[in-house]
């Protein structure tokens, strides 16, 4: 078992066999796609800032480039995870009572990838709906939390949470800003600019 694994709770065969489905490309047929490369792909085509992490330490070193590329370091925070509040703690952030949080620093329950797309619940929002949350996020994940559909990740949260299951579960798919031409395709979608920090744990 990882690191990562023991430190968020994170483990289970079922979840290793479901990471390993492989999916036709939609831009040539004849392509296999693994489900962690689809995942990337619609990520970044959804405009989401990727950064693969190999262990905690490369977490910890993305978050402070993050804060550094952004100049975050002397801003307030929001983060609902306690375990995840150690990063902003070292790097001396006020969160969660300061106003005004520029970045919400998040876990979340599953990383969709037939559409690129994080989806969160209670867990990780409370009672807040994406609009109401900062329009800047960093996101942490691991690789055996990409599931294939929403239904797969649906699935996931009701088996993970049998007697506390959670509300306000919610995906966000856009991470840039909607060109005026699309605004009908998006509409009613709320887009953040959105970091993920990907740890492999498979």
């Amino acid at each position: 078992m990882s690191l990562f694994r023991k430190f968020f709770g994170t483990s289970g065969n079922e979840e290793d066999n479901d990471n390993k489905q492989e999916v036709k490309s939609p831009y040539s047929p004849d392509v296999t796609l693994a489900i962690d490369e689809q995942f990337t792909f619609n990520f970044k085509e959804n405009g989401g800032k990727f950064i693969y992490c190999e262990n905690l330490e490369e977490i910890s070193e993305n978050f402070e480039n993050i804060l550094a590329e952004n100049d975050w370091f002397e801003c307030n925070a929001q983060c609902f995870d306690n375990r995840l509040l150690y990063l902003l703690e070292i790097n001396k952030l006020t969160y969660n009572n300061a106003s005004n949080p520029i970045f919400i620093l998040s876990s979340c329950e599953n990383l969709i990838a037939d559409e690129g797309s994080i989806l969160f619940s209670s867990n990780q929002f409370k009672h807040f709906k994406p609009n109401e949350l900062p329009t800047n996020m960093i996101v942490f994940a691991t690789t055996s939390q990409i599931v294939h559909s929403k239904s797969d990740g649906l699935r996931r949260i009701k088996n993970a949470h049998e007697k506390n299951y959670p509300s306000n579960i919610t995906t966000i798919k856009y991470f840039e800003e909607v060109k005026e031409e699309q605004d009908f395709l998006h509409y009613g979608s709320c887009h953040k600019n959105l970091y993920l920090l990907l740890l492999e744990d498979l």
